[in-house]
């Protein structure tokens, strides 16, 4: 498609997400949708638990509650014996104790079904010398199987673009639901912009938690979107990751980059304070040590996820300085599969020879019709991908052998 088609169909559904000065213009409703609460409600839980994970025998678990409050998971092999105890990493010898929960479960047993609870109890009161604690809460017991990063096979399936649609998630997930997937992954714009906390709770958190998330991690992202609004800088805060990683499951490697901004730096909508040019440098800077890595030599199949894909997107900045910084690095490191977002178009792209060695699948969405579920299953010889649309007709396959 050619270059003003695609950038003139994303700015048109986007007009609802206007930017001056680099912050979302917001609806005066949502200035009343902050989930700070008053100083006499009752203690709750916001959203959770949720988990998510770079496997390695560890665990994420995270939950937000509507006050400060001293807070640890309790876990164990046993539905009735959760012996063992673990809070949130320590910072210069404090324990946290705000809202924001994310502990990690380490040394898990590759394979092993866990239990697992969440508690948090209230501060109350915080002075100098003394702290005072109100109400307990205690979660309920919660399940899930730490996955064997040397199992045989993975599956998965990416959503992307759902763009403040929250009913899309539980309609895509709802055509796959008689498989059993080790993962979920977003591939960024699950929202337009970040305006606050309630946003990120209603339009993704609750919606996973009530499908899935309690049991099954979720891998994220961000999108180009998820850089923009006022709780842009806020919004990392509520995830176990959504930059830069790279992790091994079963015969894959896995690498996610996070490709920030299409638009230049410069853009007057970002009034000076972005420097999303320097932050690809250095995601690629990642990416050329990763496929230097022994673990990414070794693997079976290589897969980068990442929202902008590196070629397709047409030649706005950030889709060009993609395309510049990474594919030459995924052509040496002889990726094999690329899946991205972005375009809103549903594509697979194969192997270009001279370009991308490799092929690049493309997510749809976020109107309907046009919405996509992408369906990935790695055996030891093959990777599988089919894409089915919102009837959950298949609208894209490929295959990749070894």
């Amino acid at each position: 498609m050619k270059k003003h088609n695609l950038n003139t169909d994303r700015r048109n559904f986007l007009k609802g997400g206007l930017m001056v000065g680099g912050l979302g213009v917001l609806n005066p409703l949502s200035l009343f949708a902050s989930s700070n609460k008053e100083n006499n409600s009752a203690f709750e839980l916001v959203v959770g638990p949720y988990l998510q994970s770079d496997f390695g025998n560890k665990m994420t678990v995270l939950w937000v509650t509507n006050k400060d409050a001293a807070s640890w998971v309790e876990y164990g092999v046993d539905t009735n014996q959760l012996t063992e105890k673990a809070f949130e990493e320590s910072s210069m010898g404090f324990k946290t104790a705000g809202r924001i929960n994310r502990v990690v479960l380490h040394n898990l047993i590759p394979g092993q079904k866990y239990y697992y609870r969440i508690v948090s109890k209230e501060i109350e009161d915080f002075q100098p010398y003394k702290l005072t604690y109100g109400t307990e809460i205690k979660g309920q017991t919660e399940q899930f199987t730490n996955l064997d990063s040397a199992q045989k096979e993975v599956s998965f399936v990416m959503l992307n673009d759902t763009h403040d649609r929250p009913e899309s998630i539980p309609h895509l997930l709802g055509l796959d639901k008689d498989n059993q997937r080790d993962f979920i992954f977003f591939n960024g714009d699950v929202f337009n912009y970040q305006t606050d906390e309630a946003q990120i709770v209603s339009n993704m958190l609750q919606p996973v938690v009530n499908l899935f998330a309690k049991s099954v991690p979720f891998v994220y992202v961000r999108g180009n979107h998820e850089t923009r609004g006022k709780f842009a800088r806020e919004f990392p805060q509520y995830f176990h990751e959504v930059g830069y990683e790279a992790f091994t499951l079963g015969p894959a490697r896995f690498v996610i980059l996070d490709t920030g901004e299409d638009k230049e730096d410069e853009h007057p909508v970002y009034a000076g304070i972005v420097d999303f040019d320097q932050y690809r440098v250095q995601q690629a800077a990642l990416l050329e040590k990763e496929i230097n890595s022994p673990a990414f030599k070794k693997a079976t199949f290589r897969i980068v996820m990442m929202h902008i894909p590196p070629r397709y997107a047409g030649d706005w900045h950030g889709s060009a300085h993609c395309r510049d910084l990474f594919e030459p690095l995924m052509n040496k490191g002889k990726v094999d599969l690329v899946l991205s977002g972005h375009t809103h178009q549903y594509r697979v792209h194969p192997p270009a020879k001279g370009l991308n060695s490799y092929p690049i699948i493309i997510g749809g969405g976020p109107k309907d019709g046009n919405r996509t579920l992408t369906r990935v299953h790695v055996t030891q010889r093959q990777i599988q991908v089919s894409m089915i649309d919102d009837s959950g007709k298949e609208v894209g396959a490929y295959t990749v052998n070894k």
